[in-house]
């Protein structure tokens, strides 16, 4: 069976390989998401993303086994997209001090087998995330590593934006990208337990 990963993420590649699943394809999907304005739209997203990479395997005849997700941050009901600037992302940055967010990740399986005949699970996840209060003197010190420029919500929580996670509540996955633990228990319920123990080797 062929494993693809409709992802071009490199934190995603990474949770992959820490859970064992290093014999996989990585093909970035090159589809239109929707503009992000309520949790449910991540379900959509997902999909889509996976849903392009099933169609470039339909008449080949092949086991696919696609693994497509979608993140976004929210701050009281409010998505939080990749900053546009270094003011947004302080911005960002200052309204995330000391308070409390949400962050959705949705997870698109699809198996595809050599009839055509496709199985789909689809599923969201939340986890909510309290920053520490932050000075400025800490916000402009981030802002110059780089990392809030190019993060959704203005932060990673795998690089340097770890050191203001005051709390957690729910799966540290789900906000770096891709829940690990919903991924295999999707898998388990569409391969059985054995068969993917034997991949996670």
């Amino acid at each position: 069976m062929r494993i693809v990963l409709a992802s071009s993420s490199p934190r995603r590649r990474e949770i992959l390989n820490l859970i064992g699943l290093k014999d996989f394809e990585i093909i970035p999907p090159k589809v239109d998401e929707i503009k992000v304005s309520k949790p449910n739209d991540v379900k959509f997203n997902a999909l889509v993303k996976a849903k392009f990479v099933a169609d470039l395997f339909k008449k080949q005849r092949q086991n696919v086994l696609i693994i497509a997700s979608d993140t976004a941050v929210f701050l009281k009901n409010k998505f939080l997209e990749k900053p546009s600037s270094v003011e947004e992302a302080k911005s960002m940055l200052r309204n995330l001090s000391g308070n409390w967010h949400t962050v959705y990740t949705s997870l698109a399986v699809l198996k595809l087998n050599e009839s055509g005949k496709l199985e789909k699970r689809l599923r969201l996840y939340s986890t909510r995330v309290k920053f520490k209060k932050l000075t400025e003197r800490e916000i402009d010190w981030y802002i110059s590593t780089g990392e809030p420029l190019d993060k959704a919500g203005a932060y990673g929580i795998q690089g340097y934006g770890a050191i203001f996670i005051e709390k957690l509540v729910g799966d540290y996955f789900t906000v770096m990208g891709l829940p690990a633990n919903g991924l295999y228990e999707t898998l388990k319920e569409l391969l059985g337990e054995g068969k993917v123990l034997e991949l996670l080797k």
